[in-house]
């Protein structure tokens, strides 16, 4: 038996204004969160125009002008703004019918160059237990029929099978959301055998050994811990026949271990350095977790996803702004202090889910609103945007020092 889709309402119109729009086709993704019993599509995204998007050559429309590295490009920049818990779970397409025969090829080699970019960012590895199937969604223009298949993408091999897609309203009306404020103090040492100190290479060093950390640490969950194979919410009364987007939220600590276990064997090191990259200060994290008797390891999983995301993500913003300001030179950095963004929130319509971003201090609320509607299609009001801290992380790279500096009052 295939998977199931659960999807929120208004995504039905949203694709069907698409359809009307077809020429001959029109690409996106689809947003939500996996689950072992069924999946849960929250939204869905048109792929962005290209600026110099020509007008198909003269013949009979082909798929084979898709542009893949643009699509996954898409893929990159959306999955930054989605808070933990939500990933990008599929594509769809909406054809036109002469275009059918060839749509779910197409399909398939989207879905595959879309994990591949998105798993080379990561900086945590799937459990073995993980969903691994995304959803290929296509659509005809003409007749509106809708097809749903999955692939594992765990598996290069693997051929499609059949999903259910059903519409639901108020999908996300009982999602729980978790909320911490994570202290961050990492080193990162720079040694003085290495040829050239390339900032970015020896940051995402540095917090691959520090995702390891977090992936070790103690949750509490509203001042407690919690085994993790019982059910987030046992004991908390339910909400009944409540369609409308309301949030149950609940308090995380992260305690993380000073040291090694005292069983753990360890040898040290001595290595001549010559400075040192060091991410002082705290971030923001979230996460959202579906309404159905969720696990506490569901939960915790996302959080710390969410955590080693946000603070991984803040840094590659980083690198690519001074590349584009700056040139590729200013990856190797003298002794410099640099602000990374401050994250933030935006609701999506109609649902209890928000959606993050970030911004630079000189970034004009305009130019966040701009990227809102560029990357997911979606509208957003100044007063919708919640900065969710007062200082942002920042950066100071030195011969001797480089300093990543986050805070929050």
């Amino acid at each position: 038996m295939g998977r199931t889709y659960l999807v929120e309402e208004s995504i039905g119109q949203y694709l069907t204004e698409l359809s009307t729009k077809v020429k001959p086709y029109v690409t996106g993704l689809l947003i939500g969160q996996c689950s072992p019993q069924r999946d849960y599509v929250i939204r869905a995204v048109r792929t962005p125009p290209k600026e110099q998007q020509q007008e198909e050559s003269v013949g009979p429309p082909r798929l084979a002008s898709l542009d893949k590295e643009w699509i996954t490009t898409h893929a990159s920049q959306v999955s930054r703004m989605l808070p933990g818990g939500l990933l990008v779970l599929g594509v769809f397409m909406i054809a036109t019918p002469e275009l059918a025969k060839d749509g779910q090829n197409a399909l398939r080699k989207l879905i595959f160059s879309v994990e591949k970019s998105l798993s080379k960012r990561r900086l945590w590895k799937p459990a073995e237990e993980e969903v691994s199937d995304r959803a290929a969604l296509q659509i005809c223009s003409a007749t509106k029929k809708v097809v749903c298949r999955t692939y594992d993408v765990q598996d290069p091999k693997s051929s499609a099978k059949p999903a259910d897609w059903k519409y639901q309203s108020a999908l996300t009306a009982s999602w729980v959301a978790l909320g911490c404020t994570v202290n961050v103090n990492i080193h990162i040492p720079l040694l003085a055998t290495s040829p050239n100190h390339d900032l970015e290479k020896n940051t995402k060093n540095g917090l691959n050994r520090w995702s390891k950390q977090i992936e070790d640490s103690v949750f509490l969950i509203n001042g407690q811990v919690k085994d993790e194979d019982t059910e987030l919410l046992e004991g908390q009364k339910k909400l009944r026949g409540n369609t409308q987007p309301t949030t149950q939220f609940s308090d995380v600590k992260v305690l993380t271990q000073l040291g090694q276990a005292a069983s753990a064997r360890s040898t040290a090191t001595v290595q001549v350095c010559s400075g040192s990259i060091n991410l002082r200060g705290a971030v923001k994290c979230r996460a959202y977790i579906h309404g159905n008797k969720p696990k506490v390891k569901e939960a915790v999983q996302a959080l710390k996803r969410d955590i080693i995301n946000t603070l991984s993500d803040r840094c590659e913003i980083l690198f690519e702004d001074l590349i584009l300001n700056e040139g590729p030179q200013k990856k190797n950095f003298g002794r410099e202090y640099h602000v990374l963004p401050q994250r933030l929130f935006v609701p999506v319509a109609g649902s209890s889910v928000m959606l993050s971003d970030y911004k630079f201090g000189d970034e004009a609320a305009g130019e966040i609103q701009e990227r809102f509607v560029e990357m997911l299609d979606q509208p957003v009001q100044a007063e919708d945007m919640h900065i969710a801290e007062d200082i942002s992380t920042g950066m100071k790279t030195g011969q001797c020092t480089h300093d990543l500096l986050c805070r929050v009052n």
